[in-house]
């Protein structure tokens, strides 16, 4: 097996993110005015499912670490792979509330263990100095699956259970593609090797940071993930085929995500996280404004998709930084929090809506996310930023503590240098 380049392993993985977050999980709320219409489901219920693939991806990013470690970073993808392909096709086939929930519980379930399994190959194929690069690309992905979700809902509308069925088969070609390239290896303590350094205190507080803003994040993001479609349906007037060009907008404006991303983790995060939590309760705004006129709702869909690709790029490059090393820890941990914070927020939205209608819920998810905004200087900056602070023995003690690999045989996996030219 020839495993591939850094470039080559970065764009993979933004493939298979591509499914299993933006297919996966993401385009759900697509397709939320369809599926309400033919399920008869009420605001309040689609709240809770939407809810559900939240609470199954953070359940699986759990223990994900602990499988990619026992099984290899090969089949834990592959295990996600068929959670995917199994979801799909089950949201495909559902007939009411109870099937169309187990179908996003297992989506859900695919987009907890993909990056875990990621990162654990990336330890093999990547440099630890383009770890962090190399995750805001495969992040991006989000963007790349979302954008593909777009012509079905424009060619397709209504036909939502073919779209989710085309979604299935694009499942299977990404487990054939991981099997072919995702190296089958685990990370195990060489016998040599010094101890990982323990967490300090200081370290825990700089996560615990993070993790409340990355909550915050997520809870106010999850009115636009899940509501917005059915926002400028209902209340705008428009067709379903038209929220297509909301998704498409999302989608395009998120790719720049990984670029913002990485020049605010090497410039000013606390400055660029205000900035960008900002935009993103200016673009629910927007949209509550004016639902019923394409063009603005399209412009909103764009703040809102750089915003929030830029938000978790930031966050999970963060969280690399500030535990060095600890790949199934560092970038976990933001991510199970925005996803806490939007299984909270959806139902909480999903009830507002129902007592309030959609432009006070929004206006509500809009207020917040400017006071979390304004908190922005207490964001956490990385151990690098603050040496004056003493841990310069702890990054350079995390920084000797490497991991020696092993691949499906038992026998040691060398990490072969990567070209300059192909990283």
């Amino acid at each position: 097996m020839k495993f591939p380049s850094s470039t080559s392993f970065a764009l993979l993985g933004a493939a298979l993110i591509a499914i299993s977050y933006g297919l996966a999980r993401f385009a759900f709320g697509l397709f939320v005015p369809p599926i309400r219409d033919d399920l008869e489901l009420s605001s309040y219920v689609i709240g809770i499912i939407g809810a559900l693939p939240l609470i199954s991806f953070v359940l699986a990013t759990v223990i994900a670490p602990l499988a990619a470690v026992r099984l290899g970073a090969r089949n834990t993808a592959l295990i996600s792979g068929g959670f995917g392909v199994t979801g799909l096709a089950l949201v495909s086939q559902a007939v009411g509330p109870l099937s169309l929930g187990v179908g996003v519980i297992a989506c859900g379930i695919c987009t907890g263990l993909m990056m875990p399994a990621l990162t654990a190959a990336m330890q093999a194929l990547v440099k630890r100095s383009l770890h962090g690069r190399v995750s805001s690309v495969m992040n991006a992905g989000t963007s790349v699956g979302v954008v593909i979700a777009v012509p079905t809902i424009l060619l397709l509308a209504g036909a939502w259970r073919y779209a989710y069925a085309s979604f299935a088969l694009l499942a299977v070609v990404g487990m054939v593609a991981t099997w072919f390239f995702i190296p089958s290896v685990s990370r195990v303590t060489p016998s040599n090797a010094a101890s990982p350094p323990p967490i300090s205190a200081l370290q825990w507080a700089r996560l615990f940071r993070l993790s409340l803003f990355a909550f915050m994040m997520g809870f106010v993001s999850a009115a636009y993930w899940i509501f917005a479609p059915d926002l400028v349906v209902t209340l705008g007037d428009l067709p379903s085929s038209a929220t297509g060009w909301l998704w498409l907008a999302v989608g395009i404006a998120g790719l720049g995500g990984a670029v913002v991303a990485d020049l605010a983790d090497r410039n000013n995060p606390p400055i660029t996280q205000a900035l960008m939590l900002m935009m993103l309760a200016a673009s629910l705004t927007l949209l509550a404004a004016t639902p019923d006129r394409l063009a603005i709702a399209a412009f909103s869909a764009l703040v809102f998709g750089l915003a929030y690709m830029s938000l978790t790029g930031l966050y999970l490059m963060t969280g690399i930084r500030l535990l060095p090393g600890r790949l199934s820890m560092g970038p976990v941990l933001p991510f199970i929090a925005v996803s806490l914070g939007q299984a909270t927020g959806s139902p909480l939205v999903g009830m507002l809506v129902g007592t309030f209608g959609y432009d006070d819920a929004f206006a509500m998810f809009s207020a917040i996310g400017i006071v979390v905004a304004l908190l922005s200087p207490f964001y956490p900056r990385s151990i690098e930023q603050e040496s004056e602070e003493g841990s310069e023995e702890d990054t350079g003690l995390q920084a000797a503590y490497d991991y020696q690999l092993q691949d499906e045989k038992g026998e040691p996996y060398r990490h072969e240098p990567v070209p300059a030219d192909e990283s």
